[in-house]
């Protein structure tokens, strides 16, 4: 008996221990990241989405235990890269660094993408938003919003925009600027640098990134006149929102992190929770602020619906506007 009972818990033993690896494999399987993450940022390097994505990607490898890295695939005003993760294998090893604002143009702005951002692109974070300054060169005649406003209803049609190009933030938040004033301004795009014209006064105005003119706003190169948030930015005080002279005025640059719409949900609430923590660390937080970007933290159901609003927003704008893609 004692015989028959050792074999049997042996033999019961031995299956138990054979067990063990089958029922390990799916907690192993369920670990993420276990390799190295590639962001795909659509805009070239150098430009404040590719440092802003550097500062995330720093934060999620130091949190998560891999390597995550940037890969800048510029073009056709974000499209590209958006394309290439849209078309990545759903596994969480390819995510896209977001220029939402401009994805969210895009969407009206190209009649003919091979890709639906809403739909094919999953939400996993924001990172946050910023503010975009209205700039003048200093011997412009108007010393604030409401005195511009009055000086281009005075002077239609005489007034350059410079912008980075169609359909770029600086452009359609120019163009928000006019439909909600009323007023006529010349667009200027610019396939490069539009600060050089900008402060010799051969463009008169830009709603500019905050980290493109910053410094020459601090050194006295140029005038800010309002920021493009409804309330002002820390990274420039004393400076107004435009907002405060026209009611209603809102535009900002928002920045996150999607992926491609199939990845699991278990991946993505991974991701969500890593950046949220992220950008809770005061020194995230700094970085962040030297480039203007103020951090904002939702779920991905939140980001998603952000993603959504600003998306039917510029798209009333893009036909208000009849502006078409180059």
């Amino acid at each position: 008996m004692t015989a028959r009972f050792a074999r049997r818990d042996f033999l019961q033993l031995a299956a138990a221990g054979a067990a063990l690896p089958l029922l390990a494999g799916p907690a192993r399987a369920q670990a993420y990241p276990t390799q190295p993450v590639r962001i795909i940022v659509p805009f070239p390097a150098g430009q404040a989405a590719d440092s802003i994505s550097r500062i995330v990607a720093q934060a999620l490898s130091a949190r998560l235990g891999q390597q995550f890295i940037v890969e800048n695939r510029p073009g056709a005003g974000g499209n590209i890269g958006t394309e290439a993760a849209v078309h990545a294998s759903p596994d969480g090893y390819t995510i896209l660094f977001e220029v939402m604002t401009a994805n969210a143009i895009n969407a009206s702005l190209y009649p003919h993408l091979k890709f639906n951002f809403i739909n094919d692109v999953a939400p996993v974070a924001l990172i946050g938003g910023s503010a975009y300054v209205m700039t003048v060169q200093p011997s412009f005649p108007a010393k604030t919003v409401a005195e511009f406003v009055a000086y281009a209803k005075a002077n239609p049609g005489k007034i350059n925009m410079g912008s980075a190009g169609i359909g770029t933030p600086p452009h359609m938040f120019g163009e928000l600027f006019k439909i909600t004033t009323g007023i006529d301004m010349v667009h200027v795009p610019y396939s490069g640098s539009y600060v050089p014209d900008l402060l010799s006064g051969q463009v008169q105005v830009v709603f500019a990134p905050v980290p493109t003119v910053v410094a020459h706003i601090r050194a006295g190169r140029l005038r800010a006149l309002g920021v493009t948030t409804a309330t002002p930015s820390p990274a420039l005080p004393g400076v107004p929102a435009i907002a405060d002279a026209v009611p209603g005025y809102d535009a900002s640059g928002y920045f996150g992190i999607g992926a491609p719409k199939a990845m699991p949900a278990a991946i993505v609430d991974e991701l969500n929770g890593a950046i949220n923590a992220g950008l809770a660390d005061p020194t995230v937080t700094a970085k962040l602020a030297n480039l203007g970007l103020e951090p904002q933290t939702m779920t991905p159901a939140q980001y998603g619906k952000l993603i959504a609003d600003e998306t039917a927003k510029w798209a009333k704008v893009v036909k208000s506007a009849g502006i078409k893609a180059e």
